[in-house]
């Protein structure tokens, strides 16, 4: 094994471990090369939380990623037919795209480009910045072979973010909103040449021609970012976040509820994955001080579709019920707390965090995160198997419950210790529920016109 894949397999987690061996059999069906790329590789060199996986087949990857999803059970999110690529979520919630090794011909800035397929070192000599235009090879004859055309893992090295050619911001235009969050993201500084280049685009006012549909796909790279807050405050800092809302510059940008999401971001321990929706969390905050009119103006800037604007408008209404069960005085256990919080959206839990005003449901939470849901992912398949169950059966599920039940009861002696006194949580007035959020009474809001393709490079 050579020392990239050491390296990769130790950045990885157990599911995105399965979901790379189960792209790599289907391309070895396929027949066709196979290679990381993008953000999977610069994070594992950088040593920063690989988010999502990025593949580059040298052939036809709709049918490697359709093989891939059908070995693995995933969900095909989105095919793009002219570009011959796909983004799918695999069990565990891993987020991949497959993708065909790409040349890009662009005839006016903003607009998509003529497409062929290349090889894998041309695409990534067309790619934006040097510290994306890296691949490891997963071919069996040149496994763990490192592609690195443009010397990014130099400028990774140095934190420096160069162009990889002098016509990525008139390809792209909304590539100049990708280098501010990766600026910010990853502490880097602008070397001389691409600041020049960001500059002259700015002069060209080429962030005008960013389509509705780039600029909704920025805002949820946003949302994940880890301090979402200071990237959107980078974005003031250059003017640019105007075009999401001419309302969000100055006093109405969420300066505090986005303090507020970055800190519950901060309670989830690095490695646990609670599944949450950062795009709800991050529009219901953006548009909570935001008019009726003004909020319809950033949908339609970012032409979102209505499915997209119920994440935000509904958010607050469905995380009720769930304060209420936190809440209970009927809870005693840390099991109970898991059972209840394990089945909830992720950004419901955070949006308690961010919302909630009763400390029962705080200290609850900030458990499950810290102490329960460690603990019970330390009860593996592998454990659960060893006593003659078949894994996928429902006899193998309820066994696994059953011994995270175990450790958690087990593991805290007295469950009263870690918990406010259960009279706290029985004195929760009906009021309380009523006063226990921010306002955000969001009007119907009509999402406007159908959104374009973005024709963004990744």
């Amino acid at each position: 094994m050579s020392d990239y894949m050491f390296m990769l397999e130790n950045h990885l987690s157990a599911p995105q471990n399965r979901v790379v061996k189960e792209v790599q059999a289907a391309a070895e069906h396929g027949n066709v090369n196979l290679f990381l790329t993008g953000g999977a590789v610069r994070d594992m060199l950088g040593g920063f939380p690989i988010r999502d996986l990025d593949f580059t087949v040298e052939g036809n990857a709709l049918k490697v990623a359709k093989l891939a999803a059908e070995r693995a059970g995933a969900t095909l999110l989105k095919a793009d037919e002219e570009r011959r690529t796909a983004d799918l979520i695999f069990p565990g919630s891993v987020t991949v795209e497959i993708g065909m090794a790409r040349s890009e011909r662009y005839s006016k800035p903003g607009k998509r480009s003529h497409v062929s397929q290349s090889t894998i070192v041309e695409d990534l000599r067309g790619r934006d910045f040097t510290i994306d235009s890296i691949a490891l090879s997963l071919n069996r004859a040149s496994l763990g072979l490192l592609l690195d055309p443009n010397n990014g893992q130099a400028d990774l090295e140095h934190r420096e973010l160069r162009a990889v050619h002098n016509h990525i911001f008139f390809d792209d235009p909304g590539r100049l909103l990708r280098l501010v969050r990766f600026r910010v993201r990853f502490g880097m500084v602008v070397d001389e040449r691409t600041q020049q280049q960001y500059e002259n685009a700015r002069l060209e006012a080429l962030e005008r021609l960013i389509p509705p549909r780039r600029l909704f796909k920025e805002l949820r790279e946003i949302a994940d970012e880890t301090s979402p807050g200071d990237v959107l405050a980078a974005l003031e800092t250059e003017k640019l976040l105007p075009l999401f809302s001419e309302a969000l510059a100055g006093p109405k940008l969420n300066t505090a509820g986005l303090a507020k999401w970055q800190k519950a971001k901060q309670a989830i321990p690095f490695g646990v994955e609670i599944g949450a929706n950062n795009l709800a969390l991050l529009l219901y905050l953006l548009t909570e001080k935001l008019t009726p009119k003004e909020r319809a103006a950033l949908v339609k800037s970012v032409s979102m579709h209505k499915s997209e604007i119920d994440l935000w408008q509904t958010l607050e209404a469905k995380t009720r019920k769930l304060e209420r069960s936190v809440g209970s005085a009927k809870i005693h256990k840390p099991s109970h707390i898991y059972r209840i919080l394990s089945s909830a959206a992720g950004e419901q839990i955070l949006f308690l965090l961010i919302r909630s005003q009763i400390r029962l449901v705080h200290d609850r939470i900030k458990n499950y995160l810290q102490k329960y849901l460690p603990a019970a992912q330390e009860i593996t398949d592998a454990q659960v198997a060893a006593a003659g169950l078949q894994p996928g059966t429902a006899k193998f599920k309820k066994q696994k419950e059953e011994m995270i039940v175990a450790r958690l009861d087990g593991r805290v002696r007295k469950p009263a210790a870690a918990e406010e006194p259960e009279e706290h949580a029985a004195t929760v007035p009906a009021s309380a529920e009523r006063t226990a959020y921010g306002t955000n009474r969001s009007a119907k809001i009509s999402p406007g016109r159908k959104p374009g393709s973005a024709g963004a490079r990744r």
